[in-house]
């Protein structure tokens, strides 16, 4: 059965219900038999409600279902959210309205419902792409620093983190705030000539990584104002947004660690992806320097790692095989001593 033909049956026995009794309060008034009228006017109802009752439901509907499938999803959310506030504000002044004496407290009511469900509706159509627009904003301010990872001043001077970030390795929006920037500006400002290059290497390196990193690189205003010191600020930022800090700072990443806050070292990683070396194994080292006991010579490899060689000081600027006697892991890094291969 048809929706439509479910609805006319529906109106013909309603219609029909409604003739009757139409036909028997005429048939009483007219002191006839009041049956007859009623016969004929449920006949009258009973062919109204079958041939007019779809144009009264489904009709109207369909029409309704049109439309709002051709409204913008954008413009139907804005009209229901000021239709919801606008009734919301007339029914928190309906009760003083109401106070108001007769007829004013009786009808002041019903316009004020339709007044501002109409003002409602009118003003979050007309402003909905700036209402849409911040709400957009603020959610994706939100998002990115629920994501993002915090940038401290001594990753940006030493520069590895623009090629890190070009691994792929860091899947999160970089923030950088901005006393990290003017603490960079002050470097690079100073009047040591040593300062001042790092600050402006700095400066290039943060400049790098916003035009080639793959990952997005945002500069926030969010601020500890009752801290002054830098390290301190970011550790207070990273544990109010809940993310952890870039740095290759020691002092910087044990009191981060101390309280409670996941730092990113840029020297353990590039430890961590060094050669493995065990001891027994030969290298192949080019000695460049002496090293701090008697008889040591100074080389390295070429991930950076410092090769300690012992009796490798009459080898200065000779390129040696090597046996790695003992690997040490240092704060600074992983250091390798090894002796000179007599068998070469």
């Amino acid at each position: 059965m048809s929706v439509d033909l479910l609805f006319r049956f529906i109106g013909l026995i309603i219609f029909a219900l409604v003739g009757w009794q139409v036909g028997a309060l005429l048939g009483s008034s007219l002191e006839a038999e009041y049956y007859r009228y009623g016969i004929i006017f449920s006949i009258l109802g009973a062919s109204f409600g079958l041939l007019l009752t779809p144009y009264f439901t489904t009709v109207p509907f369909r029409a309704l279902r049109r439309l709002i499938r051709r409204i913008p999803a954008r413009d139907l959310l804005a009209a229901v959210l000021g239709l919801v506030i606008g009734l919301i504000v007339s029914a928190l002044l309906s009760f003083p309205l109401s106070m108001l004496p007769a007829p004013l407290g009786q009808v002041l009511p019903f316009v004020g419902s339709l007044l501002f469900s109409y003002l409602g509706i009118s003003i979050m159509i007309m402003r909905q792409r700036d209402l849409f627009e911040l709400f957009e904003r603020r959610t994706q301010d939100h998002i990115d620093t629920e994501r993002g990872v915090l940038l401290d001043t001594s990753a940006i001077i030493d520069g590895r983190i623009a090629d890190i970030s070009r691994t792929g390795f860091i899947q999160s929006t970089i923030l950088v705030p901005r006393f990290v920037l003017n603490e960079l500006q002050y470097v690079a400002d100073s009047a040591d000539p040593l300062r001042r290059n790092r600050g402006r290497r700095g400066l290039e390196m943060l400049n790098k990584l916003q035009k080639d990193a793959d990952v997005p690189i945002q500069i926030t205003d969010m601020d500890i104002e009752e801290t002054h010191d830098v390290d301190s600020k970011l550790i207070r930022l990273a544990r109010t947004l809940h993310c952890p800090i870039i740095t290759n700072d020691y002092n910087l990443n044990r009191v981060a660690e101390l309280q409670g806050v996941k730092v990113l070292n840029v020297n353990e990683l590039a430890n961590a992806v060094k050669s493995l070396v065990l001891p027994g194994e030969d290298l192949t080292v080019r000695i460049i320097q002496e090293g701090k006991e008697y008889g040591q010579g100074v080389g390295y490899l070429e991930d950076g790692t410092m090769v300690v060689v012992d009796g490798g000081r009459s080898s200065i600027s000779q390129t040696r095989e090597v046996v790695v006697t003992r690997v040490l892991q240092t704060v600074a890094g992983r250091m390798i001593f090894a002796q000179i291969n007599d068998e070469t």
